[in-house]
């Protein structure tokens, strides 16, 4: 009965052996941050960044590299909430001029 139940060997393998084909051993682009996570920290200079790395984001672009899943949702978030703070900023000034 233990014999039926035999675990499978996982290899760590070559190049020529992983489907990947070693994609993921490279580093990130932009200094080792990927795209999503340097765009989040510039952001906070150039907003403009968020909405382009939201752009990345929505296009699938981490399809190529999953890593950037994670910068590219962040800067999404931060869009987000600097675009619900901004119209929040303009009402209150457009109604406090009345």
């Amino acid at each position: 009965d233990l014999e039926e139940k035999k675990y499978i060997l996982i290899r760590d393998g070559d190049e020529e052996e992983n489907e990947l084909g070693g994609l993921f051993y490279k580093p990130l682009p932009c200094f080792g941050f990927g795209i999503g996570w340097l765009s989040f920290l510039v952001g906070f200079v150039f907003p403009f960044a968020w909405y382009f790395a939201t752009f990345l984001y929505l296009t699938n672009y981490y399809r190529r590299d999953p890593r950037e899943r994670s910068g590219l949702a962040a800067s999404a978030i931060a869009a987000l909430i600097f675009s619900v703070a901004l119209v929040i900023t303009v009402l209150v000034l457009v109604f406090s001029c009345r």
